[in-house]
């Protein structure tokens, strides 16, 4: 739990620290953003789910993602516009309300709350849940929302072609087949790469000094993402007959985890609101480390 706390912490202090320097130019955070997205993300994407093996009592797990990102869409566009944000700013709360940090932050610290017997639950979660809306509801709602062509074919060909889509299908595709081990070794590593970088990218993205304009709408993006997902999923798995309780609550904790950061990084690659995505993942993460616990110690 340590290593993995140090890695954030220091990822997102050094890409803070980075862009104080003046030693790095103004668009560092593209470049990174675009190495994400098009390489790290889906070589992670197409090493995990080739090897998922789905246990048919977890589908209900895997259909809490979901079930977050649909209530963070009407959510954030039914209280948005009354408090007078912009749309790409209610764009931006539900792409980094609406997806959960299900594997760099909820791996581990699921694992460090309730033991390794939880993985799999969480791994489920993760992969079959959030990944998937990641590549084909949330890619498609940023296209929409930033799209300059809203013409449905339009965005479709975007979603389509985005490489975590890509990878997606291919993973399901191939996994009849066993691949060689160096496939699989280079696949990790350029998977490896996605948090020190993502998180570098947020840092570098990150001014701390603009918390103060934005307080409504982090409240509101936070409060939904860190208190009212999870409570929300907890109230809803209570009406589902024969769940069992590691299952209810490993997805009610996965519901409440902190911002996806590749959430904040398709925002911004879309151009919707960069700073509050930013600022989403910068503060969300951290605080979750609070909230999460105290959710668990709520649920028993």
């Amino acid at each position: 739990m340590s290593k993995f706390l140090g890695l954030l912490a220091v990822s997102l202090l050094l890409g803070a620290f980075a862009r104080r320097s003046g030693r790095f130019p103004e668009q560092t955070a593209l470049v990174l953003n675009a190495f994400v997205l098009n390489i790290a993300l889906p070589a992670l994407v197409l090493r995990a789910v080739h090897s998922l093996t789905l246990a048919p009592a977890l589908l209900v797990a895997a259909a809490t993602p979901w079930l977050v990102f649909g209530s963070s869409w009407l959510f954030f566009r039914a209280l948005g516009p009354r408090l007078g944000f912009p749309p790409g700013t209610v764009a931006a709360l539900v792409l980094t309300g609406g997806l959960s940090n299900t594997a760099f932050v909820g791996l581990p610290l699921i694992e460090g709350l309730m033991g390794h017997e939880a993985q799999q639950v969480a791994v489920v979660v993760d992969q079959l849940g959030s990944f998937m809306v990641l590549g084909t509801v949330a890619t498609l709602f940023a296209a929409r929302a930033a799209a300059k062509d809203p013409r449905t074919g339009a965005l479709l060909r975007k979603v389509v072609g985005f490489p975590p889509f890509l990878a997606l299908v291919a993973a399901f595709l191939l996994q009849p087949w066993d691949w060689p081990e160096w496939v699989d070794v280079v696949l990790g590593r350029l998977g490896d790469m996605l948090t020190p970088m993502a998180l570098f990218s947020v840092g570098f993205q990150l001014r701390p000094s603009g918390v103060k304009g934005r307080v409504r709408a982090l409240a509101l993006g936070l409060g939904y993402k860190l208190a009212l997902a999870p409570l929300a999923i907890a109230l809803l798995l209570l009406l589902v007959p024969g769940m069992g309780r590691l299952t209810f609550e490993v997805s009610v904790l996965q519901a409440g985890m902190a911002p996806m950061v590749t959430s904040a990084i398709l925002a911004t690659d879309n151009g919707l609101d960069p700073e509050l995505s930013a600022l989403m993942v910068g503060l969300g993460i951290p605080l979750s480390f609070a909230t999460v616990p105290c959710v668990l110690w709520l649920l028993r």
